[in-house]
């Protein structure tokens, strides 16, 4: 998953030789999971057709005020404008970013750029004299000025022949260029938080375990979110069959609670904010038997030991480090989560209960209460796992002041 997932991309195509590049560009946004429309200006139309537009975005391509097939049907530019989450002007050629900085509205593409209440990005394309001219150059300026984003052209062999600064960006340079600069504005931009989540497995012999029912789909949600709000996530899980995709998203495999304590301790000390909403175990056979264990007709013993606690090692270390933990309790469960919340040194704790319908372990909801460090409860009902780790977000946004 990245950035663009979900998001509306307006993409606006405006007569220069670069409008070839567009059909790749369409590709590369819905690729990233963009929903992607196209208006295109009468003179776009003889670099590229509206067919091949209309083919990679699965969606009509706009060229005018009225549609071709029916004159009395309107194009509504206002509508469009607002629909996008992000209007895309590539390639940008002279004449349009010049009506652009003038606020002229000659056709469809311009009127819909006047209407657009979104972020607006534009890839000049144009020869070396035009790029460098002054009137150009103040276009620049005031397309600038006004908010509008610039993705800057690059150096090569023009459409003329000569070599020097003017051709549109590549069409991978325009989608990692925007991606980055919306990464910037995400509230977790720069941060780096480390997740653990699902069960650990602590062997009795090679076939057998000790180990809980926890999906991990709770700490998947919470990576994604974290993910989603810009920020660097080093994702620490226990087995389970669940994968992550997303761009920002460092997974990281273990199986035993030892495994796991050396996999966080090696990242703590360069993260900020540490959720640990893993089910780790508390004991582990102090032997682990070599050979499958035969059954046999007389009871099995198996001594325990307590495995290391990773959250108290973190409360005990931790300097700027925002940290978090679970308590899954099933009697006397605001008690506990209080305890647990002072007693390890943590910023907040995430309390559910077993007993609460639709929540715990191997569910696609739950309903938790996070308890900040000064004991304020905040109760998150019963919801979507998405959901309610959007809600812990915004819980731990507020505390960071973010």
């Amino acid at each position: 998953m990245s950035v663009f997932s979900g998001k509306k991309v307006l993409l606006g195509v405006t007569g220069g030789i670069a409008a070839y590049k567009t059909a790749f560009l369409i590709r590369l946004f819905i690729k990233a999971g963009a929903e992607v429309k196209v208006v295109m200006t009468e003179n776009a139309k003889a670099f590229v057709t509206p067919l091949t537009l209309s083919t990679l975005s699965k969606n009509p391509v706009i060229t005018s005020f009225t549609a071709e097939e029916d004159e009395g049907l309107w194009n509504n530019h206002v509508d469009l404008g607002l629909w996008a989450d992000v209007l895309v002007i590539a390639p940008a050629t002279a004449n349009t970013l010049a009506k652009m900085a003038l606020g002229q509205s000659d056709n469809f593409l311009l009127a819909t750029y006047l209407s657009a209440k979104c972020p607006v990005y534009f890839a000049p394309a144009m020869d070396l004299d035009m790029y460098k001219h002054p009137s150009t150059k103040n276009t620049f300026k005031t397309l600038q000025n006004n908010g509008d984003i610039m993705i800057p052209s690059g150096t090569g062999e023009l459409a003329s022949g000569l070599m020097g600064e003017g051709r549109m960006a590549e069409p991978e340079e325009i989608v990692d260029f925007i991606a980055k600069d919306f990464q910037k504005k995400l509230p977790l931009f720069g941060k780096k938080i480390v997740i653990t989540a699902g069960p650990t497995y602590e062997a009795i012999d090679p076939v057998r375990f000790i180990g809980n029912h926890s999906s991990g789909k709770m700490g998947f949600a919470l990576a994604q979110t974290a993910a989603n709000l810009g920020a660097e996530v080093i994702l620490i899980t226990g087995p389970t069959y669940l994968e992550s995709n997303h761009s920002f998203i460092q997974l990281h495999r273990v199986v035993s609670a030892q495994q796991m304590y050396e996999k966080v301790h090696e990242f703590f000390s360069k993260v900020d904010i540490a959720i640990l909403s893993a089910a780790v175990a508390d004991y582990r056979p102090i032997t682990v038997a070599h050979q499958k264990i035969k059954k046999k007709d007389t009871s099995l013993h198996i001594d325990l030991e307590p495995t290391q606690d990773i959250l108290a090692s973190l409360g005990e270390i931790k300097e700027q480090q925002f940290l978090v933990g679970f308590a899954l309790e099933t009697n006397n469960e605001l008690e506990n989560a209080k305890e647990k919340l002072q007693r390890k040194n943590l910023d907040a704790i995430v309390l559910n209960s077993l007993n609460d319908e639709g929540a715990g372990f191997g569910k696609s909801t739950n309903k938790v209460t996070f308890i900040s460090k000064d004991l304020q409860l905040t109760e998150i009902p019963l919801k979507e796992k998405q959901e309610v780790a959007h809600d812990i977000f915004i819980q731990i946004l507020a505390h960071l002041g973010l």
